[in-house]
């Protein structure tokens, strides 16, 4: 993926983990990835960054999402749930 591809996939993966609900427990590490990313995506502004570094936090991104979305429950369930009760 080119640099200006990561770098576009790294603003859209900032604007997910913002929205993470705060009773997330993964909401913590999703804030402080996302200062690392706003602070990476303001140096690429002003100089080369390697495709590495943004590599990885594309990589991290995605782990703390796909943990956060495994907290979500399962609406089909609770609604079975409570429709038996």
């Amino acid at each position: 993926m080119s640099n200006s591809g990561q770098i576009e996939l790294l603003r859209l993966l900032a604007a997910r983990l913002e929205r993470l609900s705060a009773d997330s427990r993964w909401a913590r590490r999703a804030s402080g990835l996302r200062g690392n990313i706003v602070k990476v995506l303001e140096e690429v502004e002003s100089s080369k960054i390697k495709s590495d570094r943004l590599e990885l936090l594309i990589t991290r991104s995605f782990e703390i999402l796909r943990e956060a979305a495994h907290e979500i429950p399962d609406i089909e369930s609770l609604l079975k749930k409570y429709n038996h009760d």
